[in-house]
């Protein structure tokens, strides 16, 4: 073999060893990598002391009331409420229909549904009150239920049980 064909041979193999072996010399920490590549949730929008209005045909319908909210996007698109919640529904004579507290909500946009935690009290004009730990309110179906216990007092009554559903 020639002195010119090593020279051109090692030129060839000497660049593939170099890169070989700084592939092979590399290590990465798997947990770093998710950290890194992963698609995490980030609050795009927050705000403290928040009243979102929402309306029909101009007519005030449900005003939302929170001390925190914040709004993720990401794998999953949701606007979360951590400090709890007061909303006030409104009849077609503009006046309070019913209010819903809690100390949790949260709306997950995609799935079309709000859920309340922690000390749901459902109280309408009425006077009729609906107490629970969480309670769901379906976009689509417009129904709210639960699974867990509920406790509903009527001037009449107090009806205690697992779950319910109502338009």
């Amino acid at each position: 073999m020639t002195l010119k064909k090593l020279k051109l041979i090692l030129l060839k193999i000497i660049p593939m060893l170099l890169v070989f072996g700084i592939i092979s010399a590399c290590e990465n920490d798997i947990k770093k990598v998710k950290t890194i590549t992963k698609l995490n949730n980030s609050a795009i929008r927050n705000g403290t002391d928040v009243t979102l209005i929402y309306s029909e045909k101009g007519t005030i319908k449900i005003k939302i009331k929170a001390k925190k909210m914040e709004e993720y996007v990401g794998k999953k698109h949701y606007i979360e409420m951590t400090k709890g919640i007061k909303v006030l529904f409104y009849n077609d004579n503009k006046k309070v229909s019913a209010t819903l507290t809690a100390k949790y909500a949260i709306q997950r946009i995609d799935e079309k549904i709000i859920e309340a935690k922690n000390d749901v009290v459902v109280i309408n004009d009425k006077g009729e009150q609906l107490n629970t730990e969480h309670l769901i309110w379906s976009q689509d179906s417009a129904k709210i239920y639960s699974n867990e216990f509920v406790k509903i007092t009527t001037p009449d009554e107090i009806i205690m049980g697992e779950g319910f559903e109502a338009n």
